[in-house]
């Protein structure tokens, strides 16, 4: 497997490090996130949203450092991208962006999705673009699970991203300031 993901991905970085560990589930992983990125009916925008607002909720900032150049490319609002790493209303003006970011926070913090916001998306999105979207803000949300528990680091020239974390905990409410 390592072969396999240093030779397709140039490298095995971030979660990769910790996925090359398990010979059954960690390549099975590794193949779904790379269907994620490659083939499912979200567009890449929108996949970089899912992806990124994961990171945010799940506080991994390895992931939102590889991912938030991605999206800025894709098109995403720089402005509301620095409001989502401080932990604040992102504030998108794209339709989709907020319906897709509003579903993706109630699935990982309330468990579920409300009926409202569960009509809007699939009306926005289409059935198949909503389970891909649910497929992999599962599978984005694992990576994260990696990235922290195993406290894979962030590159050494990196900033932390996120200013209410503090290497892999969450800082004190008032920590660091005099």
């Amino acid at each position: 497997m390592r072969t396999r993901i240093e030779t397709e991905r140039g490298g095995v970085h971030g979660p990769f490090q910790v996925l090359v560990r398990s010979r059954g589930p960690g390549d099975r992983l590794e193949r779904l996130s790379t269907a994620c990125m490659a083939e499912s009916a979200l567009p890449p925008r929108l996949r970089e949203l899912t992806l990124l607002t994961v990171a945010r909720l799940l506080d991994a900032q390895h992931s939102w450092l590889a991912h938030v150049g991605k999206g800025r490319a894709a098109g995403l609002d720089p402005a509301a991208l620095d409001r989502l790493a401080r932990g604040e209303d992102p504030g998108f003006a794209r339709r989709d962006e907020v319906l897709l970011h509003r579903f993706v926070g109630q699935a990982l913090t309330g468990h579920f999705v409300d009926d409202d916001t569960y009509a809007s998306a699939l009306a926005e999105f289409g059935e198949e673009t909503l389970v891909d979207l649910t497929v992999c803000l599962g599978t984005f949300a694992t990576l994260a699970l990696l990235l922290n528990v195993f406290q894979v680091d962030l590159p050494p020239d990196a900033a932390p991203p996120f200013p209410d974390v503090t290497g892999f905990q969450r800082a004190r409410p008032g920590a660091g300031s005099s």
